[in-house]
């Protein structure tokens, strides 16, 4: 599924009777006269929080590019000696 798809997937499972009360709800609450301005008010705000998040998404590539590598210094291996005996000094 595509981001588009995912953000509308609940619309496949309302019939048309839920929708026309959510329509007939949403004309009751804000009435004929709003209804072009609230539209317009949440398309603007659609629109900043896309430009947002797309704003975020860049700066975070930016700095993923950016970060220098570490360099991973290697600890020398401890010597392993052999244990001395008495005996072997003679």
């Amino acid at each position: 599924m595509t981001p588009t798809n995912q953000s509308f997937a609940f619309l496949q499972s309302l019939g048309p009777l839920e929708i026309f009360v959510v329509v007939f709800l949403i004309l009751l609450l804000f009435g004929a006269k709003k209804l072009p301005e609230l539209a317009r008010g949440m398309g603007k705000a659609m629109k900043e929080f896309k430009k947002a998040t797309k704003d975020v998404e860049e700066d975070i590539r930016t700095a993923m590019e950016e970060e220098p590598e570490v360099e991973v210094k290697k600890e020398p291996k401890p010597v392993k000696t052999q244990p001395t005996s008495p005996e072997s000094d003679n």
